[in-house]
């Protein structure tokens, strides 16, 4: 008997998926050389897989495009748009373009947002799961723990990437089609430019936290199942169940504890001097779920059969 005949076989990586294992399972294989750099490692390559797929720059384009429909519809408008129609600050766009931004905010926030939070976030783990590559980044001494915190921050960095799409898309295409100027705030006061772009990277960052506490739910729920498609699909109406609860006045002892609650309160930042109270509240109440659901998804995750 021959000495290769004595070796044991060796794992080899089906060919459609030995790109994905190559980019997870070989940041992670490094990091095995050095332990504390390994979760820096995985989570670069995390975010590489992430932002290299066309779906996710597909989303991204698709949220670009609501502050430039709303502008050039407004636009292309020859009567004024009447107060108290339409989402707010709508009939302010022809007088000061910066309000482009916090217009089509406050339009992707109960359904585009979501929805396109809900896929990244659902996709997180069923997607590994579902291409089998799950197992391989596993072999590396990453640990599921510090994945499933790579897999949250990729999410995490989606929900600010896809904020910042929004709002510098409307900033741009509202400074290109209408005038911009010092903006006068809910309390009456008028501060110049500069501070109102503070302001709009200020609500941008408001969405982002509220969209934090989804993006654990979708965590969880991702492994739950291998069927990512599923996982996306779940995330998505629970998002809009608890909008439609939240709508419901019988339901006034519930609306507290509803993730989505928060979501467009951020008014107070459009005051002088600002109010953080609708911010903390907001924080609180995200940080609450990320803690939940997350440990909901250690819980699974750590005791999840990823050989069958």
């Amino acid at each position: 008997m021959s000495p290769s005949d004595s070796a044991e076989p060796a794992v080899t990586v089906p060919p459609p998926l030995a790109p994905a294992v190559a980019g997870h399972a070989g940041a992670a294989a490094d990091g095995a050389r050095s332990r504390p750099a390994s979760g820096l490692a995985l989570l670069g390559s995390e975010l590489t897989v992430l932002f290299r797929r066309r779906r996710t720059w597909a989303m991204l384009a698709a949220l670009a495009a609501i502050p430039v429909l709303i502008a050039i519809a407004v636009r292309l408008t020859s009567s004024p748009v009447t107060p108290g129609r339409g989402p707010a600050f709508l009939d302010r766009i022809t007088q000061n373009g910066l309000f482009v931004a916090i217009t089509a905010l406050i339009v992707s926030i109960p359904l585009f947002l979501p929805l396109t939070v809900g896929v990244v976030a659902g996709d997180t783990v069923a997607g590994e799961a579902s291409l089998g590559t799950l197992r391989y980044l596993l072999v590396a001494p990453a640990g599921r723990v510090r994945l499933l915190l790579v897999k949250y921050a990729g999410a995490a960095a989606f929900c600010v990437a896809a904020t910042l799409t929004v709002a510098v898309s409307g900033a741009l295409i509202g400074a290109a089609l209408f005038p911009v100027g010092p903006v006068t705030l809910l309390s009456g006061d008028t501060i110049g430019v500069g501070e109102s772009v503070l302001r709009s990277l200020l609500i941008a960052a408001y969405v982002t936290v509220s969209l934090l506490g989804l993006s654990a739910i979708g965590l969880f729920i991702s492994t739950l199942t291998e069927v990512p498609v599923g996982a996306m699909a779940a995330t998505i109406v629970l998002s809009v169940t608890a909008q439609v609860l939240d709508a419901l006045p019988q339901l006034d002892w519930l609306h507290p504890w509803l993730f989505s609650h928060y979501w467009l309160d951020f008014a107070d930042l459009l005051r002088q001097p600002v109010d953080w109270t609708s911010f903390g509240a907001n924080a609180l109440l995200q940080g609450g779920y990320i803690l939940v659901f997350g440990a909901l998804a250690y819980g699974r995750f750590v005791t999840k059969d990823i050989l069958s």
